[in-house]
This record gives C-alpha cells, sequence and structure tokens, in this order.
C-alpha cells in the first residue's frame, strides 16, 4: 500500500477504536452517500516528500471532519477532543514499514452548517518515515 493509504486507514482505526469516539459515532474514509448522525470522516492526506538521502519519508497533512446536528454543538465539541486525543495518541507503527515520527493539531474549527447541522473540522500535520 502507498504511504497515503497507510495513513489513511490507521487514521480510521485509531478513530474508530477511541475512547469518546467509538460509542457515539461512525467513521469512514470518504463521504458516505447516508449515515446517521453523529459521523465522521477521515479525508485523503495531502503528502509532500520528508526523505533524506538515507530514507523515505512523508510530511502528510490532513483532516478529520465531524458532522453533527442540534441547536447547539455541545456534543461536537466533545467528540472534536476525542479527535485530537485519539490522533495525536496514535501508535508509531503504522504497517507496512511505515512509522509516524510526529503528529501534531494544526487548527480546529467548529461551525454552523446548513438548517440545525454543524461541522467541526480538525487539522493535524503528521511526519513519517518507511523503515527498512
Amino acid at each position: 500500500m502507498s504511504a497515503r493509504a497507510v495513513l489513511q486507514a490507521a487514521l480510521v482505526e485509531a478513530l474508530r477504536e477511541a475512547d469518546g469516539l467509538a460509542a457515539l459515532t461512525k467513521v469512514f474514509d470518504a463521504a458516505p452517500a447516508r449515515a446517521a448522525l453523529p459521523y465522521a470522516v477521515v479525508d485523503d492526506p495531502v503528502l509532500i516528500d520528508w526523505s533524506t538521502k538515507d530514507w523515505a519519508g512523508r510530511e502528510a497533512r490532513f483532516a478529520v471532519v465531524l458532522h453533527d446536528a442540534g441547536e447547539r454543538p455541545v456534543r461536537l465539541r466533545a467528540l472534536v477532543a476525542a479527535v485530537e486525543e485519539a490522533v495525536t495518541g496514535m501508535a508509531a507503527d503504522l504497517g507496512e514499514g511505515w512509522r509516524l515520527v510526529g503528529v501534531v493539531l494544526g487548527r480546529e474549527r467548529v461551525a454552523r452548517g446548513s438548517g440545525e447541522r454543524w461541522l467541526a473540522m480538525s487539522e493535524f500535520v503528521a511526519r513519517m518515515r518507511r523503515e527498512g
């Protein structure tokens, strides 16, 4: 698998197993045609080369978008905190020889969607290298 696919699969798995998320929301790797609220979507990472002459590496920028409904985004704010904790606490071994060197939160935003819908976007920057 490519670095992009390995990272996205690891992110989906980490979010599906995270305390505070697993019981409350479904996690998808692409926007679902139909899904009950709340749900999360892990966008495709945007990768840039982060290699040296000795090893292959990638810097990845990606977003986790949460969708919810209600008068106020109270539940959504709790989900945003759970997403941040799950992503920044991911295991270093991503699979297929890729290791997470570090991941940091870039920015978060909660915004009103249409009607009573709410959206929250958490953007992260991760660095990973291939071992072997």
